[in-house]
């Protein structure tokens, strides 16, 4: 099997644990295909074979990943910064399962009023940040800012920037469309609305775990 890594708390004690299942020997034939550096090197510190996605060749890829879980199983991801190789990985994958506690159930798409991501080129970025505002302009309780890291500009793997956008009360519209209109934005690259991309979302709550796929929220 080939599986995406993915950075955090959650995805930190799933690599322990297949790390544990392959020193067993219980677990066998894992290949992980890391989104970042830290990831790769936990793979590396834990003896876990490991890839790069460049090349799939078209093999099955399965992903546990926390996250921020709307209903309808969209989700808003990349909070990291490695929401382009995530979303690339998660792309080419057979099954997504998302393992989140229940405080990331939410009723609207960025309602959780964490940031929602967007990866852009360095480049004109200032331009970049002012067509995303206008994108959402006079939508009460908006905002929108580069990414700091400290004193320094954050830098994502792909030597991008980041724009986080903050909506009051989640994102109003068709998220469809709106995904469409910031791709067409000249200098975004990607964002971190992952649209109808999970198959599986399990969330783990004061009365127990439960599990959504995608068939049930379809009906």
């Amino acid at each position: 099997m080939v599986r995406g890594l993915g950075t955090g708390s959650t995805p930190s004690t799933a690599l322990r644990r297949i790390a544990d299942l392959l020193s067993s020997g219980e677990l066998t034939d894992i290949v992980g295909i890391p989104p970042r550096r830290r990831p790769r090197a936990e793979a590396e510190a834990l003896g876990i074979p490991h890839d790069s996605a460049a090349n799939p060749d078209n093999r099955p890829l399965d992903r546990r990943r926390r996250t921020r879980s709307p209903r309808f199983l969209n989700l808003v991801k990349g909070r990291g910064g490695s929401l382009l190789r995530e979303k690339m990985i998660e792309g080419a994958s057979k099954k997504f399962v998302v393992i989140v506690d229940e405080s990331k159930w939410v009723e609207k798409l960025g309602g959780s009023r964490m940031a929602v991501p967007v990866e852009i080129i360095p480049f004109g970025w200032e331009y970049t940040l002012v067509r995303l505002k206008r994108m959402f302009e006079g939508r009460a309780g908006f905002d929108a800012r580069l990414r700091m890291k400290g004193e320094e500009i954050f830098v994502t793997d792909n030597l991008n920037y980041i724009i986080d956008l903050f909506f009051e009360d989640g994102i109003e519209g068709d998220l469809n469309e709106i995904s469409d209109e910031m791709l067409r934005t000249v200098g975004v690259v990607e964002h971190g609305m992952f649209l109808g991309m999970a198959t599986e979302v399990i969330i783990a709550g004061k009365d127990g775990v439960v599990v959504k796929n995608k068939e049930d929220q379809r009906r």
